[in-house]
């Protein structure tokens, strides 16, 4: 599902050049639940970054589904964005004013679609969340805002789900029970790849890619 070939990012600060990926080479498999693993500062939320179309290479190859994405311009990048991959944050990046329900529905109203309660309420439910639809962010727990932030990922029904860091704000427990939530989807088919630091949120997934210093030190 996902080809990586030779991928270099460099970064321009005044006149000097940082060069965060170093030729990256890295197949993903669809149906697969991988973590990107590295020491802060070594390229791992670049290489997402790349991955979730959010940022371009500076040169080599990406493939999404067969697609070549890295020359597509910056409309054909939010298209792929909104109809293939549901995104999860670390800091869960959702809109404290309004209700779970209509966090779910954000990617909905971008992507013009319709149905937009009925599915939001379909995604709240596949999370275990249909019973605090109504209520605000700051009504929830830290796990249950990370469930919300699930259910918005998952709503446009992607064949993707990137999650940068998603137990880093929570606690040892709910990161378990977040992590038990993402097997489950991984199990219904979802390709699943997250960012993370901590080796035992590794070891649910099935393979582990270890960067340092902008290149793949191991490649599980």
């Amino acid at each position: 599902m996902i080809e990586l070939d030779n991928i270099t990012k460099v970064y321009k600060a005044g006149r000097t050049e940082i060069l965060a990926l170093r030729g990256i080479n890295c197949l993903i498999k669809k149906g697969e639940m991988v973590a990107i693993t590295g020491p802060s500062g070594s390229g791992k939320s670049t290489l997402m970054n790349i991955i979730g179309c959010l940022d371009k290479p500076t040169s080599g190859e990406y493939r999404l589904d067969g697609i070549e994405v890295s020359t597509l311009n910056d409309n054909k990048l939010a298209e792929i964005r909104n109809k293939k991959i549901g995104f999860v944050f670390q800091s869960f990046n959702l809109l404290s004013r309004t209700t779970a329900l209509a966090n779910v529905e954000v990617p909905l109203i971008y992507g013009g679609s319709g149905s937009r309660r009925q599915r939001a309420s379909q995604a709240l439910e596949s999370v275990g969340l249909a019973h605090r639809a109504k209520h605000r962010p700051s009504e929830l727990a830290g796990g249950e805002q990370q469930r919300v932030a699930i259910a918005r990922a998952l709503v446009n029904n992607p064949s993707l789900i990137l999650a940068d860091e998603p137990t880093g704000n929570l606690d040892t427990q709910t990161s378990k029970e977040i992590m038990l939530l993402f097997k489950q989807l991984n199990q219904q088919g979802i390709t699943i790849v997250l960012v993370t630091h901590e080796p035992y949120i590794a070891a649910y997934t099935q393979r582990t890619i270890k960067i340092r210093d902008g290149q793949i030190e191991a490649l599980g």
